[in-house]
């Protein structure tokens, strides 16, 4: 199948692969990005884990909190210019309001919008024509927990509660709620900078963990090793594996020596009693939707022929 320059920058841009290796990747898999991105890693030629999650939408991340409990929340505009209108903002914060108190995404958007008898889903659908653009709520999650806290973090915050990426962090405990919120703060940014795939390694997605021990075989079978020595090149990549995207093995951010899990026992001397990490939740703008992009120069110029 013909490649196109297209698929070859995307790949680059996914890997950090020189052009000539991008293209004979896609050609060694039918133009399939993810079997490309396996391909060049299998090779020692990326080192890229997983693919970049690409920012597509506009808009503002929300989050709000009450006691023991936080929601977090995404509205979707067409441009940025919107995400920094008042009008905008004040529909997001009442939106995570909204969200508090019935958490996931279709219970918010059936429920009643603050002062009026509205749903919220209504209320967006109104703000399209009064702000002029294209809105989407698109989702919703909340986090309790009976003891301890819940902490929220809202990174490049455009105003109190909103920005472009938000965190939550649940921790149980009996002891000092005060000290358990702050401790959890500090991990909610740490999640923010580190972008944990799962809580625990329990957790870690099967299919993603065999994906991972195919390419650790195949790269650990280039070095001609008896298959016993193999065995534990792969368990000791996937030991690394884990450290890299599961919370508690992470090196701690504020202090890379210790693991989370280190930081989350030391912690538990300022909370007094025991505590867990039971959740976290962290949104990124726009990840996961692809952003329709267009040649302004191309426009004009077909404009012009008309």
């Amino acid at each position: 199948m013909t490649i196109s320059a297209a698929q070859v920058k995307e790949l680059r841009d996914l890997t950090g692969a020189g052009m000539m290796d991008c293209k004979a990747a896609l050609n060694e898999t039918n133009g399939d990005m993810e079997a490309a991105v396996d391909w060049l890693r299998k090779k020692g030629i990326s080192k890229a884990d997983k693919k970049a999650g690409r920012t597509a939408a506009e808009g503002l991340i929300g989050v709000d909190a009450g006691v023991r409990e936080a929601a977090v929340v995404e509205v979707n505009s067409e441009t940025d210019f919107v995400a920094r209108n008042e009008q905008f903002q004040e529909l997001v914060r009442n939106v995570a309001k909204v969200a508090l108190a019935y958490g996931a995404t279709e219970a918010v958007a059936g429920a009643k919008y603050p002062g009026s008898d509205k749903t919220v889903t209504e209320t967006v659908k109104d703000a399209v024509g009064t702000i002029g653009e294209n809105i989407n709520f698109r989702r919703s999650a909340k986090l309790t927990v009976p003891h301890g806290a819940v902490a929220t973090y809202v990174h490049n915050a455009v105003a109190d509660g909103l920005g472009k990426l938000g965190v939550l962090v649940a921790i149980e405990t009996t002891g000092n709620e005060h000290a358990a919120n702050a401790f959890a703060r500090q991990v909610a940014m740490h999640v923010a900078a580190s972008n944990p795939v799962a809580l625990s390694a329990e957790e870690v997605d099967p299919a993603l963990v065999e994906r991972e021990k195919a390419i650790f075989s195949d790269q650990a079978r280039q070095s001609g090793k008896p298959e016993a020595i193999i065995e534990k090149m792969v368990e000791g990549r996937l030991r690394k594996f884990y450290e890299e995207v599961v919370l508690l093995k992470q090196a701690f951010v504020l202090n890379p020596d210790i693991t989370v899990e280190k930081a989350l026992k030391d912690a538990e001397n300022e909370i007094g009693a025991p505590a867990k990490i039971t959740a976290y939740l962290r949104y990124a703008l726009g990840e996961g939707i692809e952003k329709e992009t267009t040649d302004f120069a191309a426009e004009v110029a077909a404009a012009v022929k008309k």
